[in-house]
């Protein structure tokens, strides 16, 4: 039944494979079950609402890829998008966070109609096949920066902005950390070099346990004021009750407050900094699956971008901020998923997740990085398909800038789109304008 329904035979892959996979893919996703509450929890909704819809959104939104387009892409809500609901959209323009979860509900809406009418699949077969290895490489570099930032080994400095962390200062919770990701990295190298199956979960796995033994020795000691939690896991169970505070909120406000010509603007900032997510997001992991097809298309993305779209749509009505296709979907691929299966094992895994939440979520940040900072290293290796020679440069330098600016931005949006107007701009004033598509316009 599996195979007729995933074709795992045809993408070379098994039950197992894609069930490790699926898993890993959730472990080092599952951070966001602790984060997404906490930043829209500034915006004053209720965090156990939040994770709630999170968990229902994300197992919607990932069912709907892995039926309709069998990729082993997996989603949540987005990080960056809830930060800008709660940061700017709530903190800055100072609107309510059920305006703010309407506009999403809006795009979402919008997202499914050019969906269906295929401009953002046009729009994504638009972009050239080197800016796509670029957007890759940038992905890489950028995941691999945010799991050494999560495992505090890359800390903020005054004088050069960032700086490797003083592991002997406050030993026994930062310096410690950081040292359990060097260990647990290279505990996830050497098992992916001996090519040991399920590598990354296997680190993922070993790294926490190294933590917990470090935590009954006194090595580590919990700090809940300093962000430095137990690494044991609770067993307390979730109220479901509290789904009520968020679910249709949306609908509950009253625009006249607003003014329609301030909503759209809302809506159309989400808008687009969720497409150039979207797009960067899926063309990164489906280059470092090799799912490419010769002309620098994916099959399936048309049922894969609408799934994101009703994902965002389901997501705003339960409660929570733009729900899109996550960039840790590639630590799945690296461990072997490439069909629908490692979606469904993901998605079923964050419904599971409500029931046993304070389990998940007690996975320790320094115990994800390593796996973060592995997959990073692996989307690296499109960079060798990137020719800088003088005769290409029209196509390096915009796949260079797409690269650099992702993890120096923080923004995967953002370097999507600067990659895309450096390579109009220089291929329309060196001579080059026949390589531009109208949509690259």
């Amino acid at each position: 039944m599996l195979e007729k329904i995933f074709k795992l035979k045809e993408h070379n892959t098994s039950v197992k494979t894609e069930i490790i996979a699926g898993i890993t893919t959730f472990m080092t996703m599952a951070y966001i079950l602790a984060v997404n509450p906490s930043v829209l929890g500034d915006a004053g909704m209720d965090g156990t609402a939040v994770l709630l819809a999170t968990c229902i959104a994300s197992f919607i939104g990932t069912i709907c890829m892995a039926l309709s387009a069998n990729l082993p892409f997996v989603l949540s809500a987005g990080m960056g998008l809830n930060a800008y609901l709660a940061y700017t959209v709530v903190g800055v323009m100072g609107y309510h966070w059920q305006v703010a979860l309407l506009a999403v509900f809006v795009e979402g809406l919008i997202f499914i109609v050019l969906s269906l009418t295929n401009v953002r699949e046009a729009i994504f077969d638009a972009i050239p096949l080197n800016l796509k290895k670029g957007v890759s490489v940038g992905i890489g570099i950028f995941i691999a920066f945010i799991g050494l930032q999560n495992s505090k080994l890359v800390i903020a400095n005054s004088s050069t902005l960032v700086s490797i962390t003083n592991f002997t200062k406050d030993f026994h919770s930062a310096g410690i950390c950081a040292l359990l990701t060097v260990i647990g990295l290279f505990i996830t190298v050497i098992l992916y070099i001996k090519q040991v199956p399920g590598s990354i979960l296997i680190g993922i796995l070993a790294t926490w346990i190294i933590g917990m033994l470090c935590q009954v020795t006194g090595l580590y000691v919990p700090n809940v004021k300093t962000g430095y939690y137990s690494l044991f896991p609770t067993f307390a169970m979730t109220d479901f009750s509290k789904l009520g505070e968020t679910f249709g909120k949306c609908f509950q406000y009253d625009l006249n407050k607003v003014g329609i010509v301030n909503f759209i603007i809302v809506v159309f900032s989400f808008l687009f900094v969720d497409l150039f997510d979207t797009l960067g997001t899926l063309v990164g992991v489906s280059t470092k699956a090799n799912m490419l097809d010769e002309n620098g298309k994916l099959p399936g993305i048309k049922p894969a971008l609408l799934s994101d779209a009703i994902a965002t749509t389901a997501g705003a009505v339960l409660g929570t901020s733009t729900v899109t296709t996550f960039v840790e979907s590639s630590s799945g691929v690296a461990a072997g998923g490439r069909t629908g299966l490692t979606a469904i094992v993901s998605g079923f895994l964050f419904l599971i997740s409500m029931f046993f939440a304070p389990i998940f979520t007690a996975i320790p940040s320094f115990a994800t990085a390593p796996a973060l900072i592995m997959v990073g290293f692996l989307m690296f290796g499109a960079i060798t398909d990137i020719k800088f020679t003088d005769d290409n440069m029209t196509e390096a330098v915009p796949a260079y800038l797409c690269i650099i600016s992702m993890p120096l931005f923080y923004s995967i949006s953002e370097g999507i789109s600067i990659g895309i107007i450096s390579y109009v701009i220089l291929n329309l004033i060196c001579g080059k304008a026949k390589k531009i598509t109208p949509l690259m316009y």
